[in-house]
């Protein structure tokens, strides 16, 4: 499960654990602040980072989802989560790491995965910063949304692949 080329960090994708649970929290929260600035403004940055927050929703991603994490020198520098077999709830990679393939070796796994349980589509509500990689995956964009979280709106979107 190791991937490696002369000038990429060596990657290993493991599943995930309620260990893990701090740290993908606090990737969460880092990729948002640094990556998502040219597609969103600082209230919705703000909103969407609070998302963190709710400790229950993240121990039933942990519990009911696949969860793939990738691992550089034992830090985690990306995960992704499949839930009910067919919807890719979360896809982050750390603000160090990004435009390294990782994001692409983790959706091998949880595509794998959705395969090996017999779905036909793959789904996922896609941020405005993650679209062209989704594009890129084979995914169409099915329609824009408007999500209110905490009182703001963000713009993200329904797309899907089938397999």
């Amino acid at each position: 499960m190791n991937s490696n080329t002369s000038d990429k960090p060596m990657i290993r994708i493991r599943k995930g654990n309620l260990q893990d649970l701090p740290e993908m929290l606090l990737l969460f929260q880092d990729t948002i602040t640094a990556i998502c600035q040219r597609d969103y403004n600082t209230a919705q940055i703000e909103a969407w980072k609070s998302g963190a927050e709710n400790k229950e929703r993240w121990q039933n991603v942990m519990k009911e989802q696949y969860v793939f994490i990738a691992e550089s020198e034992n830090k985690i520098v990306g995960f992704c989560t499949l839930a009910q077999g067919n919807y890719i709830d979360l896809l982050f990679v750390h603000k160090d790491y990004q435009h390294q393939g990782i994001a692409s070796q983790l959706y091998k796994f949880i595509e794998k995965e959705a395969i090996h349980q017999t779905q036909k589509v793959l789904t996922a509500d896609v941020s405005k910063t993650a679209k062209s990689f989704f594009e890129n995956m084979d995914f169409k964009v099915i329609q824009e949304q408007i999500v209110n979280v905490k009182g703001v709106d963000l713009i993200n979107y329904k797309m899907e692949k089938r397999l």
